[in-house]
């Protein structure tokens, strides 16, 4: 099967009957990133809004699909100069330098220590940057470097996927701008408990920090996890699980094309109710518009969803409960 990255979307792949054809790799490839700020703490999305911008999609042919494009979150705030940050609860490496807080055998030992939390599987450990993944879900500061309360976490909030906790060097102080007297102020230790829709995977921990004037964020002692529940959506049987593959099955055993089509949904967390509603939707379309030379009318009996990198894919296939 052939490979490809595909960091941003949720592919949904309908099929008539078991015998699916390939990817719509020009599909996969057309998807733009999405644009969002990790600094917003709370993040929601509107999975209603998200299936209508993807209609034409499911109702075109296979052949004529086209990507949706729905827009991310991109808010920014203008901040001041010299202007007090939060105060973090993570310990301060001396001395106060980038370079010391990398080195720093606490956050190492926290990292490599950690426990994997509860339904979880652990995909990097103790890396020197952060997951820059898909379907950004928000970030809390928590008190103590604790994967199981982070979690806790990801398991309140709906769609939520993977988490990604970590030590970030901060400043105390806003660096500012031109000759302010605080460009490169004393740092704090945030430790940081962050949630995806998608897969965290040491292929997009990419974040290792910015510059802020003079002052040098770095990240230390990052650690990623993905769940591994995953929904079952209304109408269709218990997923199968197909991990870092996807499916891709020849024609039918009378030589026809059963693949449907393609719907890709490039904002949000991976939701296989999106690609479920989908596969329904193309149905009652087609059986809305039959062929017009009497051929039979082509419904989705199953599909294949899937979300990530090259390296780590959430990938399911379901077929309709008869």
């Amino acid at each position: 099967m052939r490979s490809f990255v595909l960091g941003t979307a949720v592919v949904c792949l309908a099929f008539a009957a078991p015998a699916p054809q390939d990817i719509d790799f020009d599909l996969a490839d057309a998807v733009p990133n999405p644009s969002y700020t990790t600094t917003l703490s709370v993040v929601t999305y509107d999975a209603t809004a998200i299936l209508d911008s993807a209609l034409p999609q499911i109702t075109s042919s296979a052949t004529d699909t086209l990507p949706a494009t729905t827009d991310g979150v991109n808010n920014k705030v203008k901040r001041t100069a010299c202007a007090s940050q939060p105060t973090g609860a993570g310990p301060i490496p001396s001395p106060d330098s980038p370079s010391a807080f990398l080195a720093y055998a606490k956050f190492s030992a926290s990292a490599t220590n950690a426990p994997t939390p509860s339904g979880y599987s652990q995909t990097y450990k103790n890396l020197r940057g952060a997951s820059n993944a898909y379907g950004y879900m928000g970030y809390s500061t928590l008190s103590t470097y604790d994967s199981t309360a982070c979690a806790a976490k990801c398991n309140k909030v709906t769609g939520c996927m993977a988490l990604n906790i970590f030590f970030e060097r901060d400043p105390i102080l806003d660096p500012g701008t031109g000759s302010s007297g605080c460009r490169n102020p004393a740092s704090t230790t945030n430790i940081k408990c962050v949630l995806w829709g998608g897969p965290v995977s040491s292929d997009n921990a990419v974040n290792v920090g910015q510059w802020q004037n003079q002052f040098q964020i770095v990240i230390a002692g990052s650690n990623g996890y993905v769940n591994n529940t995953l929904v079952e959506p209304a109408g269709y049987n218990i997923p199968l699980n197909l991990g870092d593959t996807a499916i891709n099955a020849p024609y039918d055993v009378n030589g026809f094309d059963s693949y449907m089509g393609s719907a890709i949904f490039s904002s949000g967390p991976f939701n296989s109710s999106l690609c479920a509603a989908a596969c329904s939707q193309k149905s009652a379309y087609n059986v809305a518009h039959p062929p017009t030379d009497g051929s039979p009318v082509a419904t989705c009996q199953f599909f294949n969803s899937m979300s990530g990198s090259r390296a780590r894919r959430f990938s399911t296939a379901l077929t309709v409960l008869v």
